[in-house]
């Protein structure tokens, strides 16, 4: 309805100044389509078709009258010093044809205004400006969790690529009876824990659910969200990527690859079970194969991560607690030979980094320029995600999240769906008045 209300007062605005602009057509001799980018000669030009010849050396020579100046010449100016003029009619008809040629510029200036609106003549041309323009807008509460979800499916998909490309990668792991493990400095001086690895996924389930709670309970729960899902995300695209160029051999004879599978319905099965199993030996996943580089590190050093970011800082033992977990799955991996040692080092190195250079942007959003193309380009994520949202460091503040009991109640017997409904209504009558405002000074324009 706003587009073609907005469609309409275009085409208004370009009818009035059409209709205005052949008055002009004939007369107007100078080439530029500004009146107040007119010098004195134009305005003497002007003034000749006009039939106020004998005034061009008082008004254009004498005082210097371009364009600007000619359009807020008033009835008063032309009556009173220094222009003083004496003939009644000539000031009548003066004043009336700088009115005229007022209307035509103001009505230039619309159509000038307009063209950058092309998009409702022209959608394949401008589509991108305009979706570019909304992203970069002011986020509103829909918008906000618009992008939560977008985010949310960008991790989901990304996850189930993640879980399709372990699948492709461990039909490729070489035969550890013909390439043995690698050799590696930890592994090899450090022996088999056979428990380790279940413990090291223990502790991922405690930072998660640590997360859990502290976004639920921060006030800026969507931000946090978006920020987790989209790192998440593209940590894991980047995983694989660096699974399906190289396939290292496993790390132990211990583990036990299960014989290749050429059957596309049993891979897509396996690739589900993985999906939605989390790649986590504790839900009886078992993959060979995804070694460069460790997806268990880049989540437990994620979480850590984020739970340390986004609490206080005098909370010293939470943040205490989530490195030191951190750092002992990280052991753990390493101690039941589930990873080499370079596959957990890369991950730990890429995972901190990407997440400390996207808070670092979002933290300094406010200098970089939104019209600057570059970072669209090099940043297409950042600059989805967090244009138009809280700039700079999000304040830990916290809130219960859930409604109280009158909430509840309004909810339940629909009253607050009535004042839902009277608050719409309101905003509804005001956009509604403006709009008809506008359109009747369009229209009251046109007539005159």
């Amino acid at each position: 309805l706003f587009i073609i209300m907005n469609l309409s007062f275009d085409e208004k605005a370009t009818a009035c100044e059409i209709s205005t602009s052949k008055i002009f057509s004939s007369k107007i001799a100078s080439g530029n389509d500004s009146v107040s980018s007119w010098d004195t000669n134009d305005v003497a030009k002007w003034l000749t078709e006009e039939g106020f010849a004998n005034y061009v050396d008082l008004i254009s020579k004498k005082h210097s009258i371009d364009g600007l100046a000619l359009i807020n010449l008033s009835e008063q100016d032309l009556r009173q010093p220094p222009l003083s003029l004496d003939v009644l009619g000539d000031i009548k008809r003066l004043s009336l044809a700088i009115a005229q040629l007022k209307e035509r510029e103001e009505n230039a200036y619309l159509r000038r205004s307009a063209k950058n609106f092309r998009v409702f003549h022209n959608i394949e041309e401008l589509s991108a400006q305009l979706l570019i323009a909304e992203v970069e807008s002011a986020d509103t509460p829909n918008k906000s969790l618009l992008k939560t979800f977008l985010a949310g499916l960008y991790f989901i998909v990304v996850v189930l690529v993640t879980s399709f490309v372990m699948v492709i990668v461990h039909d490729r792991v070489p035969d550890c009876k013909t390439y043995p493990p690698l050799p590696d400095i930890f592994l090899d001086n450090v022996p088999l824990i056979p428990w380790a690895f279940d413990v090291c996924e223990v502790l991922a389930v405690m930072l998660c659910l640590i997360w859990i709670v502290v976004i639920l309970l921060h006030r800026h729960r969507l931000v946090l969200m978006r920020r987790c899902f989209s790192l998440l995300g593209t940590v894991f695209m980047l995983r694989c990527v660096t699974m399906m160029i190289t396939s290292l051999s496993v790390p132990g004879q211990h583990l036990e690859c299960e014989a290749r599978v050429t059957d596309w319905n049993m891979k897509i099965s396996h690739a589900i079970k993985i999906w939605y199993g989390l790649g986590m030996s504790l839900l009886n996943v078992r993959t060979c194969g995804d070694y460069m580089f460790s997806g268990h590190t880049t989540v437990v050093t994620m979480l850590n991560h984020f739970i340390t970011e986004y609490t206080p800082d005098s909370w010293r033992l939470l943040h205490t607690m989530s490195w030191v977990a951190n750092l002992f799955a990280i052991f753990f991996i390493l101690a039941a030979h589930e990873h080499y040692s370079l596959d957990v080092f890369v991950a730990f190195y890429i995972s901190s980094r990407l997440f400390l250079y996207y808070h670092s942007l979002a933290y300094h959003a406010s200098a970089i320029s939104a019209a600057d193309s570059r970072t669209r380009i090099w940043f297409p994520l950042f600059w989805f995600f967090e244009s138009g949202g809280n700039v700079g460091r999000v304040p830990n503040e916290y809130e219960w999240p859930f409604p109280s009991a009158a909430v509840i109640r309004n909810f339940w017997n629909g009253s607050y769906f009535v004042q839902a409904s009277k608050i719409e209504l309101c905003k509804l009558r005001k956009i509604y008045a403006v709009h008809c405002t506008r359109a009747q000074q369009l229209l009251k324009r046109r007539k005159d």
